[in-house]
């Protein structure tokens, strides 16, 4: 069960780096690409840091999902603005079953064992 849950915390990274591919894709394509690119990934970057990661110094049983919904949301409309609707939804789709995955017991419990200095998720 631990190999499980850390091939299902390596589709988490995984689908959040994606995420800030996504937004950058769509930032390279606005005008001045050269602004986008970068800015918009940093920012999504920033609220996961702050809100959504394991160890967010801000991070609660609201702030979390919510972040979480944004940044998720707006790389799958940015890959839909860009041009790729099959590509956004699955993306989304695939979002949303990992995030799920994510929150099973075997996968919390392999988290909190391997951060040091983690509160539990439902401070």
């Amino acid at each position: 069960m631990r190999l499980l849950a850390w091939c299902v915390l390596f589709l988490v990274f995984a689908d959040e780096v994606l995420a800030m591919v996504a937004l950058g894709y769509w930032g390279w394509q606005q005008d001045p690409p050269w602004l986008w690119v970068w800015l918009l990934p940093l920012v999504a970057t920033q609220a996961w840091f702050w809100f959504a990661s394991p160890r967010a110094r801000y991070g609660h049983w609201l702030g979390r999902p919510v972040v979480k919904v944004l940044v998720f949301g707006a790389a799958s409309l940015a890959l839909w603005d860009a041009g790729h609707p099959t590509l956004a939804g699955a993306f989304l789709v695939f979002s949303a079953a990992v995030n799920a995955l994510a929150l099973l017991p075997v996968v919390t419990q392999v988290l909190e064992e391997s951060t040091p200095g983690r509160e539990p998720a439902d401070r």
